[in-house]
């Protein structure tokens, strides 16, 4: 279990990671399904945590030379988030966008606890999703 909750939270920053690949496989051992579910979604939600706080620091550094977003870039993204809002942290379980999208909940410093509530729903409802397929799919494979 110490494995998923690794996995799922390296799969929550910017580094690669294949947090359902693993939590399928540990579900084919017989692992409790809750105790799967709650451990990947924990360590998903911290990863994704991280980066609302990488984002919500780096900001102090926008105007150096080497910041990662250019200041029209950085605006078009405030933009963006502003259309969208708090709300758009419910597709953070979404591979390539879902880690930005936590950056700037950091950078744009929506309040922690909201981060988190949101977060937690979209990462839950993730994991609750590639729990159900397991069971649907995975059950001829796993003898």
């Amino acid at each position: 279990m110490i494995s998923l909750f690794l996995v799922a939270l390296v799969s929550a920053t910017l580094l690669p990671g294949g947090s359902e690949v693993w939590l399928a496989r540990l579900w084919c051992l017989g692992e409790p399904p809750l105790a799967l579910w709650l451990v990947a979604t924990a360590g998903n939600t911290l990863g994704s945590m991280i980066n609302v706080a990488m984002g919500r620091y780096a900001r102090q550094f926008q105007d150096r030379r080497w910041f990662p977003a250019s200041p029209r870039s950085l605006a078009r993204a405030e933009g963006w988030y502003h259309r969208f809002g708090e709300l758009s942290l419910l597709i953070s379980w979404a591979p390539i966008i879902g880690d930005p999208l936590t950056v700037l909940a950091g950078v744009f410093r929506l309040p922690w606890w909201r981060a988190l509530a949101w977060i937690v729903v979209a990462k839950g409802a993730r994991y609750a999703v590639v729990l159900l397929l397991a069971q649907q799919w995975l059950v001829p494979l796993c003898q």
